[in-house]
């Protein structure tokens, strides 16, 4: 059975929806977030109310976490922090009460869920390249380890470094570390939204990429009174 991983919306309803909509035409019911519902993007309340409605587990991310006041934001970018601050007091108290509940990681048989590194989850730290990844495979035990975080979609395998593909089959033999990519905010210079869609019993991986209106959701940025540039970095996928 096909199941969908997302990541990193930040409070883009317009790529959320678009997503959301190709799960529901394609019959995939089960749906994990892995964290960082919020933060930078105009709808943070309408993309939490989404994603508890609809996944089958939320974990936390660092914006989520900053969001409800439980992270120290000196690390934070000025973007970052303006946000952060914004999104705190425009959220309602049920969505508080929500992001406060949610956990950092979540395992499925051979799977491992965590929004940043399997290793240390509430730490924050990034995974971006092979040395990254080599240093996290013995923190888990499971056959693939799915995390966000970056905005990067990158598969690493133990035995064969990172690999670059759009379809990929993860073996039992081997263990992987896979991003998921970024639905609301991409970084990889393509502005299309990110998320996989994974196959258990075949392996099989598949990142989807589709267009939503980047146009709508800058607009919408830029009334909030947020930073322009945390709209226009969405033109470009950076």
């Amino acid at each position: 059975m096909p199941i969908a991983i997302i990541s990193d919306i930040h409070g883009n309803l317009e790529a959320l929806q678009v997503v959301l909509q190709y799960l529901q035409e394609n019959n995939i019911d089960e749906i994990y977030c892995l964290g960082d519902i919020v933060g930078y993007g105009a709808n943070p309340n309408e993309c939490l109310e989404l994603i508890a409605r609809i996944s089958t587990k939320v974990l936390m991310g660092n914006h989520d976490h900053a969001a409800i006041g439980l992270t120290n934001i000196n690390y934070f970018n000025d973007y970052a922090k303006i946000s952060t601050y914004w999104t705190y007091s425009i959220l309602s108290a049920e969505n508080k009460n929500f992001i406060s509940s949610l956990d950092f990681t979540w395992e499925m048989d051979r799977i491992l869920l965590v929004h940043s590194t399997p290793s240390n989850p509430p730490g924050w730290h990034y995974i971006i390249t092979e040395q990254d990844a080599r240093s996290e495979y013995e923190s888990f035990s499971q056959n693939v380890c799915f995390i966000g975080h970056t905005h990067l979609p990158s598969i690493f395998s133990q035995k064969k470094g990172m690999v670059k593909a759009q379809k990929y089959v993860l073996n039992e033999q081997d263990k992987y570390i896979v991003n998921v990519g970024s639905v609301g905010q991409p970084r990889d210079g393509n502005p299309m939204t990110c998320f996989c869609v994974y196959t258990s019993d075949t392996g099989q991986l598949e990142y989807v990429r589709l267009n939503y209106d980047v146009a709508v959701t800058r607009e919408k940025i830029i009334k909030a009174g947020l930073p322009l540039y945390l709209g226009d970095r969405l033109l470009n996928g950076y």
